[in-house]
């Protein structure tokens, strides 16, 4: 084991410079584990490599990664350029599009490699940057090439310059993955970027590409709005101990349908008789209608003239094309006066075009040039970036979910039909590689015990697959009686008749009773509201109503919805949450009608947690030994930002950190952040809030804190750690200058592509890894103590686990123990009985995040003007944002005090 201190790149580490013990997990007594000084801001850099530590605990066995060991890469040098591409006479506004890009930079390298790029082949990102394996040009020299670029039927010049930016060396990846902490992430990126470019350009030639991600037409389906959705592969390269690894995986997007806008426009508003959008559209249309042409290239194409012309749109027409006019002169008329006349007739006059439906807006254009919707075509393989509704996401899911077996097949298949490491260009560059997948160790780490009360037939159970039942079970702690309750239907009596639901509000009753969960009042009072009026003030009847009957505060309100309508449902969390201070339980109106017991189980489970209550538990010994015997308080933290449509919304900050000695009971805080900002703002008034609240529920303060932390880029886990950790000491000794407890800092990261597929009987009845199987050896990231683990049963597709890394540690944890913790937490989620993907305390911060957008209702939802209400069209069509004020504000977002330390968010 080593006794090397941790790098500032996140190795595990104590900070202290004098402790032998630190930049390593210790199987040491707790007891003589060092404490964390506070005058350190970061790990203290190594001086030789990082010796990794695996585990050995829970059954061994192999599986098949979708990796593809490299046999020989280049030990040199590779050689980076800035690539500039100009108009041979003014500029670009703007960069065009990568297609148009690349077919120039393709053009000039047709035309130039064997003469002036000495014959080295170099590959392009689209964008400003290029790799090449040798130096195409000195260092000090810029190359101008002309190039004649043919765009439909029109010859345009361009200019390419190529300068030199670095020279790579890439034995500095040799020394990273040997695990020499000198070497950073960031510094062997531009190594991996020019690897993967240059096997890019060889999927390019098969696949339409997107950064790392190849696509085809030939396996496609539709979906709604006027998409379609393609399958294709990831590729990229990933470090490994030892060895590097071409990374392949299955992958699924939303591409425009190539064909007439408007159908696909049609199609976007769910209108079946164009009819319908005769007069002026609405905004909620023109928003649709703004978020479906961001970024969309069009062309224009009618017999009135001989090429295809262009289309970006960046706004509507405000009236129809057959009132829209303008100054217009006829060019066949030399002597011809200006005419006020209109669109419509214009195309009639100009280009013989009788338009169908003058009655319909048009696009504007760039100079104010307005196309008739009708004449627009969308060009091909165009990728769509906007969010996906609803029934959009349930389709891409579903297309994209494959049985484990069929994903690795399909990885082999392309694998083998590419066969990209004997390509030529690939070749180039010095990389070679056979096309078969990795097989890796791994092992299988067995389930916990979980714990009912002891009035349960039989209170405890060890899960199989990741999964149990409640039959005959008793909740471990019951949450505060329900007396004080109401229910709101925002449904009409028609659809969810008044005897309907009393019926479910008994059933609902003696579930929860059945349970152990006591609900004192069987008929609660039950209002019916209209969805479309105004919610506060229908919340508002309903409390009063009941202050008038029992002189009593609503403990829960059962809120019926008539939809998965987000906006009613926010406005209820949201008015619930920060004026009322009551507890929500919300259900759709479609599950009063033959609920099933699953349906009725779990809402018991959301009321009891709501109410202060725990469902179930870990053995206390178990989580006694896992701890190693100290208080510790669980904390785990999220940061969620606005979607590309939601510009200048805040990020929002979601920690929430444990209140007992079980890890079972959280309380949540909410900060605002700027938009996109990453790191944490007020960290250490919220760790001090949860300080408090740990101490009061315990009286004891925590010997140990874990903090698990999302949303971490591994290029910035070294800037988040030190910012983050120091705040978290700082939250200690502002409580008391000598507390320090001992400190464990993780980074939780769901979104990859790596998977496993089980050989033989290991896998599971899907065909996926069972729960309990870890990976930590082989492909995981040299230089850092990280795991995958699976904590969850897969219902459907391709189980994907989730990737822990251990940034900082001076707890005393083995590498088992850490392993087997974050296992074995993953089977408390409260309000369900099945063992969840990730650690709870970063799923609850999810959740909190999500409901934090309840928060935001009020900050504003109207179309975004692009331009000043007179300029005639309604603007943003191109951008498609909805307009939000920016807010640049950090603080901490507060809810009403009767829910601030309940786990309202569930």
């Amino acid at each position: 084991m080593s006794s090397q201190q941790g790098s500032s790149r996140g190795r595990l580490s104590s900070g202290r410079p004098s402790d032998p013990q630190a930049g390593r997990l210790s199987s040491s007594p707790p007891q003589q584990q060092p404490q964390l000084p506070m005058a350190s801001t970061s790990a203290q850099p190594q001086t030789g490599p990082f010796v990794k530590q695996y585990g050995t605990s829970g059954r061994s066995t192999k599986v098949i990664a979708n990796y593809v060991q490299v046999s020989k890469y280049p030990e040199g040098y590779v050689y980076q350029y800035d690539i500039e591409i100009e108009p041979k006479e003014g500029h670009f506004t703007r960069l065009p599009p990568p297609y148009m890009t690349r077919a120039i930079y393709k053009q000039g390298m047709g035309t130039y490699c064997q003469s002036r790029l000495r014959g080295v082949p170099m590959v392009y990102d689209a964008r400003k940057i290029a790799y090449a394996p040798k130096p195409v040009c000195e260092a000090d020299e810029t190359l101008r090439l002309n190039v004649a670029y043919d765009e439909d039927g029109r010859a345009n010049d361009f200019v390419i310059q190529i300068r030199q930016a670095a020279v790579i060396n890439t034995n500095i990846l040799t020394d990273f993955l040997r695990g020499n902490t000198a070497t950073e992430i960031s510094d062997i990126q531009p190594i991996l970027n020019a690897f993967d470019l240059a096997i890019g350009s060889v999927i390019h030639r098969e696949m339409v590409g997107f950064g790392r991600s190849f696509f085809s037409r030939n396996q496609s389906t539709n979906t709604s709005g006027g998409l379609e959705l393609w399958r294709g592969f990831s590729f990229s390269f990933r470090p490994g101990i030892d060895h590097l690894y071409l990374n392949v995986n299955t992958a699924v997007t939303a591409m425009y349908t190539t064909g007439g806008l408007l159908d696909s426009i049609l199609r976007l508003l769910n209108v079946r008789d164009i009819n319908e959008l005769r007069g002026p559209m609405n905004p909620n249309q023109v928003h649709q209608i703004g978020c479906f042409l961001r970024g969309l290239t069009m062309y224009m194409r009618h017999r009135g003239i001989q090429e295809r012309r262009k289309v970006i749109a960046k706004g509507l027409t405000r009236v129809a094309l057959d009132r829209e006019s303008f100054e217009w002169s006829d060019p066949s008329n030399h002597n011809a006066r200006p005419e006020n006349i209109t669109i419509a007739d214009y195309f009639r006059r100009r280009y013989n075009v009788t338009l169908r439906y003058p009655f319909l807006p048009g696009l504007i254009g760039r100079k104010n040039s307005v196309f008739p919707i009708e004449l627009c075509e969308i060009s091909e393989n165009q990728r769509y970036k906007g969010k996906l509704d609803d029934r959009q996401t349930s389709d891409i899911i579903r297309y994209g979910c494959q049985r484990p077996n069929h994903n690795m097949y399909r990885i082999m298949d392309v694998l083998h039909s590419l066969n990209p490491g004997q390509e030529t260009t690939v070749n180039v560059f010095g990389i070679q590689m056979p096309s078969e997948l990795t097989r890796v160790d791994v092992r299988i780490l067995p389930a916990p015990t979980v714990v009912y009360h002891d009035r349960s037939v039989r209170p405890w159970i060890i899960p199989e697959n990741g999964a149990w039942n409640m039959r005959d079970k008793c909740v471990w702690n019951a949450g505060m009686p329900l007396l004080h309750w109401g229910v709101l239907i925002l449904v009409n009596s028609r659809t969810v008749p008044h005897a309907m639901t009393q019926d479910f509000i008994t059933t609902l009753v003696n579930v929860c009773n059945r349970t152990g969960y006591r609900v004192d009042n069987p008929r609660p009072p039950i209002m019916y509201a209209n969805p479309n009026a105004n919610i506060r003030t229908v919340m508002n009847r309903l409390c009063q109503l009941f202050q008038s009957l029992l002189n009593e505060h609503l403990q829960l309100m059962l809120v019926v919805l008539p939809s998965t309508n987000k906006q009613v449902y926010q406005t209820v969390k949201n008015y619930a949450y920060t004026t009322l201070g009551i507890q929500t339980q919300c259900m759709q109106a479609k599950y009063m009608d033959e609920p099933t017991n699953d349906y009725f189980a779990n809402m018991c489970l959301k009321i009891n947690v709501k109410l202060g209550g725990t469902n179930h538990t870990l053995q206390e010994s178990d989580m006694k030994n896992m701890l190693l015997g100290k208080p510790t308080m669980f904390l785990g933290c999220d940061v969620t930002h606005p979607g590309p449509d939601r510009r200048g919304e805040p990020s929002i900050a979601s920690v929430v950190g444990s209140m007992d000695l079980m890890g079972t009971r959280y309380a949540a805080t909410l900060i605002q952040l700027p938009s996109r900002q990453e790191l944490v703002s007020k960290l250490i008034e919220t760790v001090v809030r949860h300080l408090k609240l740990f101490y009061k529920k315990t009286r004891t303060k925590p010997q140990r804190i874990i903090f698990y932390r999302d949303g971490v880029s591994e290029s910035r886990f070294a800037q988040v750690r030190d910012r983050e950790l120091l705040d978290i000491k700082r939250a200690c000794t502002f409580l008391d200058s000598t507390y320090r407890p001992q400190i464990t800092f993780m980074t939780v990261v769901k979104r990859h592509n790596t998977r496993f597929f089980p050989i033989g009987r290991d896998g599971d009845r899907t065909g996926n890894c069972v729960p309990g199987t870890v990976v930590d050896r082989t492909i995981t990231m040299p230089g850092f103590q990280d795991f995958y683990l699976f904590s969850h049963a897969a219902i459907q597709g391709t189980s994907r686990p989730t990737h822990y890394y251990v940034l900082h540690d001076d707890t005393g944890f083995t590498v088992d123990q850490i392993q087997r913790l974050s296992y074995h937490l993953c089977y408390t989620y409260a309000i369900c009985t099945r063992s969840v993907s990730l650690v709870p305390p970063v799923y609850y911060a999810h959740r909190v995040a999500d409901r934090a957008r309840c928060h935001l209702v009020d900050m504003g939802v109207a179309f975004e003007e692009a331009s000043s209400m007179n300029s005639g069209y309604y603007g943003g069509a191109g951008s498609g944002t909805v307009g939000i004020r920016e807010n640049t504000e950090v603080k901490i977002i507060r809810i009403h005090d009767d829910l601030d330390r309940t786990m309202y968010f569930m």
